[in-house]
């Protein structure tokens, strides 16, 4: 079961980067595609809620892990920050003059772009605290 968990937990962590890669395609004025940030906006939802329930449940069923564990608790509230963030950028990015529908292009006021690189950052911090785990 814990190996199941974990590749599950980490396959979700491969959806926050992606969404990450999206957004950065959206930051460099590279993709203006609607759909294409709907798909990030989705990987961001589920790999998020995967990383943060299998990670829970994989700090509850692992006997040397603790919810209260000092690393578990930082990578919460950095999830919480990369949220917040992520979500401020999303706001930033609205569909062009006239186009509404399915596809239509997409344009980014510069807030978005700095939202979306401080998100970069704090999934980055969060990947280090995963990985290297400080204090366990």
């Amino acid at each position: 079961m814990y190996d199941w968990l974990l590749f599950l937990h980490v396959l979700s962590a491969f959806a926050l980067v992606a969404t990450v890669v999206i957004f950065s395609a959206f930051a460099l004025d590279m993709a203006t595609d609607s759909r294409l940030l709907a798909v990030g906006n989705a990987l961001w939802n589920v790999g998020g809620f995967g990383t943060l329930v299998l990670g829970i449940w994989l700090a509850l069923y692992v006997d040397g892990y603790e919810i209260w564990d000092g690393w578990i608790v930082t990578a919460i509230v950095l999830f919480a920050i990369a949220t917040e963030l992520g979500r401020r950028a999303q706001l930033g990015y609205t569909p062009a003059a006239g186009g509404s529908e399915a596809g239509a292009a997409i344009t980014g006021a510069p807030p978005a772009a700095l939202m979306h690189w401080l998100r970069s950052l704090v999934v980055l911090a969060l990947l280090v605290v995963m990985i290297y785990k400080p204090g366990a």
